[in-house]
């Protein structure tokens, strides 16, 4: 128990306490964890993993340190990121999507692109995955979701992260495609049917709220662990603001829907990545990020650090 002169009648754990004020240690080495942590994983437990390039990080980290990592569609390149071939999932709009697809009927006005020039077929809700007709597009998304229902039905632990509030809207029937990338919108594809805007709070989590009402039905005892992706936006198609305060944004939204979700339901809890990484990072006077072109990403060194903290939060090791 710690003590503070704010308030001399009261004893607070250390993990209560900000690292270094009133006399309360600060552990270079360990992340301050609160004591009721209410997940626990072996490496026999199987784990979904879903999210962007830190969730990759986040799925070989854990394979190669012997974690029971589902991997469907694992000869996929969009398996690469995630548990089966999601793709790169930046918001949580296009995982309510997933879910969606994977256990109800999801039929969006516009299902495919084809790209104007070379013909190719496009997913837009998916980032760049292509097929060279639309028959091979339809009986691969068929069987797609065939192993994405499979992941998620298989998870005893499913991770989330999640990473911006920019989305692009179908402006008739207000679908989220993934991202405006890919040959449809390099080759001058029409994109005149989306708009761009920032998602809010309340959007943000009724998307998670759907999410866990799916899970509630055909997974209900699997926990979810959701963290908020440290890694910063690059760009932002905001007009309205600056770059660092759009990510700053982005992150603050997503952290205060996660706590939501967190303190309301008992099978999900939060895990402090975006906090170990930047603010406990810069407590303990280390590099935050890494250097050079990509200086949105953390550190390397940063990386192995929130991956041994998450260890010490849910693992075995």
């Amino acid at each position: 128990m710690a003590h503070s002169d704010v308030y001399p009648d009261y004893f607070f754990h250390s993990w209560q306490i900000w690292p270094g004020a009133y006399g309360n240690p600060c552990n270079v080495e360990w992340y301050p964890k609160p004591e009721n942590i209410r997940v626990k994983m072996t490496q026999d437990t199987p784990i979904a993993i879903m999210g962007s390039c830190f969730g990759r990080a986040v799925k070989e980290t854990l394979i190669a340190d012997g974690y029971s990592v589902i991997t469907e569609e694992g000869e996929r390149s969009a398996a690469k990121h995630a548990s089966a071939a999601w793709e790169r999932v930046y918001t949580t709009f296009c995982m309510r999507q997933i879910f969606t697809y994977s256990f109800d009927d999801w039929n969006p006005d516009l299902r495919w692109w084809q790209a104007p020039q070379t013909g190719v077929i496009q997913d837009p809700y998916r980032r760049i995955v292509v097929y060279p007709n639309q028959e091979t597009a339809s009986a691969d998304f068929a069987e797609h979701c065939r192993c994405s229902r499979r992941a998620i039905e298989t998870a005893r632990i499913l991770i989330l992260i999640l990473e911006m509030t920019d989305i692009w809207e179908d402006m008739t029937d207000g679908a989220v495609i993934s991202m405006p990338s890919g040959p449809y919108v390099a080759e001058g594809g029409d994109m005149t049917r989306y708009r761009f805007r920032v998602s809010r709070y309340h959007e943000n989590l009724k998307n998670m709220e759907d999410i866990l009402s799916i899970m509630a039905r055909y997974n209900p005892d699997c926990h979810i662990i959701l963290m908020v992706s440290p890694v910063h936006l690059w760009t932002t198609f905001r007009k309205d603001t600056d770059i660092i305060s759009a990510s700053c944004n982005a992150k603050a939204t997503l952290r205060a829907m996660a706590d939501d979700c967190a303190s309301r339901c008992g099978r999900v809890v939060y895990f402090p990545a975006l906090e170990i990484a930047t603010t406990y990072r810069s407590i303990c006077q280390q590099p935050v990020f890494v250097a050079g072109r990509e200086n949105f990403h953390i550190s390397p060194d940063n990386f192995h650090n929130v991956m041994k903290q998450f260890y010490h939060f849910y693992g075995s090791q």
